[in-house]
């Protein structure tokens, strides 16, 4: 039920990912702890607690016991010719809207990692206050200390998300974990990279897809993606199976969360693309008068 309320009511989403490049060579994982530390200007703090000042990449990685051909060995898997390497480091980011109190980010993520990876997982993490929304990044070793491999899959992250949102309520701060259609968004997650350059406001891949998207809207070509018709029908799904909801809760006797949840299908915003939602973005941008120029002709 309180699951149901915090979505409907549209709770603030918590956020986690990997990120994939650079995972599988020594040099690129010290390069990014030293990175995430700022080089030296922020501190990390380990899976004993201790905190970890300076540029101390290379020093964790020692302590750690990496060494890329003992976790070659230690995965099991034959390294052939244009085949990658196993990772030996994950590299996780967990993030919170704007608003939401940094220390809370920080204490959530510190007891999500104890629970889940302490005494396994060596790991190292820390907090991020440069841009709006608070975020932590967390390095964890890939090959636990028993020597098994931890693989992550989208079971996987659903649980990270789950647990860091239950993290962060017990500290008293209002979070939830939903796929994105259940809650009606269609719009695909970005890349980290396109991510963070977005929230700069300097994305090349978003400047580009908005040009040629503009460019076919003035030639009155826009063609609409093959995925359309998939996200229609996940849309019309989702919409029955809360629907659906809707009328369990009502026969149960909880007829105000049962208008609710027909409230929140109503709002949801129509299915749409990428290129759509950038083409109506861009519509509304020539349609609104205060976005134009005024210059007399």
């Amino acid at each position: 039920m309180e699951q149901i309320r915090r979505t409907v009511q549209r709770a603030p989403e918590v956020m986690v990912k990997v990120l994939p490049k650079d995972s599988n060579d020594l040099k690129a994982v010290r390069r990014h702890l030293d990175y995430i530390g700022r080089y030296g200007k922020l501190e990390l703090e380990g899976d004993d607690g201790e905190r970890l000042q300076g540029r101390i990449g290379k020093a964790l990685l020692d302590d750690w016991d990496l060494d890329i051909d003992e976790v070659r060995r230690q995965s099991k898997l034959a390294v052939t010719k244009g085949r990658q390497l196993p990772k030996i480091v994950h590299k996780l980011m967990f993030s919170m809207p704007a608003g939401t109190p940094p220390e809370k980010v920080l204490g959530a993520v510190r007891n999500l990692a104890r629970e889940e990876f302490w005494g396994q997982h060596r790991y190292a993490f820390t907090l991020h206050t440069d841009e709006d929304h608070p975020h932590v990044h967390l390095v964890l070793k890939a090959v636990s200390e028993q020597g098994v491999r931890l693989n992550i899959k989208k079971a996987t992250l659903r649980h990270w998300r789950s647990e860091f949102a239950r993290n962060l309520r017990l500290l008293g701060v209002e979070a939830n974990a939903t796929e994105r259609a259940v809650r009606g968004e269609t719009r695909a997650a970005k890349k980290d990279g396109i991510y963070r350059a977005s929230l700069r406001g300097d994305s090349t891949y978003l400047r580009a897809q908005a040009e040629a998207v503009a460019a076919e809207l003035f030639k009155g070509d826009f063609r609409v993606e093959p995925g359309k018709r998939t996200l229609v029908e996940t849309r019309r799904r989702v919409e029955g199976g809360w629907q659906t909801l809707a009328d369990n809760l009502a026969k149960d006797g909880h007829r105000d969360l049962a208008s609710h949840v027909r409230q929140f299908v109503d709002r949801m915003p129509p299915p749409r693309t990428d290129r759509e939602s950038v083409a109506s973005e861009l519509r509304q941008h020539i349609r609104d008068p205060r976005d134009r120029d005024h210059r007399t002709p």
